[in-house]
């Protein structure tokens, strides 16, 4: 288990506890960087790097969605999926209030409240991930099936690029 200079976070507090094995990746963050600089500054390909994006519905409800950094949401094709007229992205303000963390340093574990959590169905087919830790230029890798796991994320097929 990764101990050596791992911030402790709330999501690095969740692995512990749960005796999960993880991987540690800190990196120099830039604004507006996204994963096309983690996956830079990690060397890995940007597809294995996965986006924690906070979103809600029309009516304010926050939910998850785990995207690949190369891809984007649909957000229409998700609002279908889970039966709501529409589903945007949650303003940064709001995003830090529902979980916890900032934006750029969000991780879809430890969250302030359990929200529900969508995965793109094609992160499963990865060997190893790329995830937020909970701050921002620091990133931990693990397999897919912890996710399913630990968060029993509801499987989509949203993406787009």
């Amino acid at each position: 288990m990764a101990k050596d200079k791992t911030p402790v976070t709330q999501a690095i507090r969740q692995l512990r506890e749960k005796n999960i094995d993880f991987s540690v990746h800190l990196y120099t963050y830039e604004e507006r960087g996204g994963t096309t600089v983690s996956a830079r500054e990690l060397g890995v390909d940007e597809h294995a790097v996965i986006k924690t994006l906070v979103m809600q519905d029309e009516a304010g409800n926050p939910l998850i969605v785990l995207m690949h950094g190369d891809c984007e949401v649909s957000t229409k094709e998700l609002a279908r999926f889970i039966n709501v007229k529409t589903v945007a992205p949650c303003n940064p303000e709001a995003a830090n209030r529902h979980t916890g963390y900032l934006v750029g340093g969000t991780s879809p574990f430890g969250t302030r409240r359990a929200l529900p959590v969508y995965m793109e169905e094609s992160i499963t087919t990865l060997p190893k991930i790329y995830l937020n830790g909970g701050k921002r230029g620091f990133l931990i890798g693990l397999t897919p099936q912890v996710v399913i796991n630990l968060l029993k994320p509801v499987m989509v097929r949203v993406r787009t690029g």
